[in-house]
């Protein structure tokens, strides 16, 4: 029987891990897992992170009461399963994303989302940029979720990206970085304007 694993140190920061373990660890600490690998939440939100994401949740939220698509705020578990393995010892992805639009209610779980969401929306921080800009794209991408926004509070800036169907890659469709409306594939009624976003910006 493998020990308690009661602290984040407990563990083996070069080793490979499944959904199952991560679900076994007694500890408080939010980390997610991209490929076996452990990747730790460094420090908790500033407050411009905070209120951002609360911008954007809020827009979402209230856009889609009483539909099909909901949306999600971290913490959150989403499962990212290569095609054909939902076992929990068979995952070896879980991410954490600062918001998720799910329209597959058949992936939404009590423990979080099963599956790729449509949307995702990761508000970069100093220490997460790389792993945002890098990492997450390439996941993301490769999980087969259909859009992505990555907000740079400093910059005020909005990119977004979305997903051909037929390369199976990545293509930037806009750049949003003053007044004006911000298109969303996913939720093409969705009317948001970079104002809604940024005009309150404790910068």
């Amino acid at each position: 029987m493998a020990p308690t694993v009661t602290s984040l140190a407990d563990l083996d920061p070069n080793g490979t891990y499944s959904y199952a373990d991560y679900l076994s660890w007694q500890f408080t600490e939010l980390v997610e897992l991209v490929r076996g690998k452990i990747m730790r939440r460094m420090s908790a939100p500033t407050d411009q992170h905070q209120a951002l994401v609360g911008n954007l949740f809020a827009h979402l939220h209230m856009h889609l009461r009483r539909q099909r698509c909901q949306v999600r705020v971290a913490p959150y578990d989403v499962r990212l399963p290569k095609p054909g393995t939902i076992a929990d010892a068979a995952i070896y992805t879980v991410v954490q994303p600062d918001i998720c639009v799910i329209c597959d209610p058949a992936k939404i779980e009590s423990r979080g989302c099963l599956g790729a969401p449509d949307l995702i929306i990761e508000v970069v921080s100093p220490r997460t940029a790389a792993r945002d800009w890098k990492d997450k794209f390439d996941l993301y991408e490769e999980a087969g979720v259909g859009e992505y926004w990555i907000v740079l509070p400093q910059e005020e800036d909005i990119s977004v990206f979305v997903l051909d169907e037929i390369t199976g890659r990545y293509h930037l469709v806009g750049e949003y970085a003053g007044s004006g409306p911000i298109p969303c594939r996913t939720l093409p009624t969705l009317a948001l304007d970079w104002v809604d976003i940024f005009a309150d910006n404790p910068a």
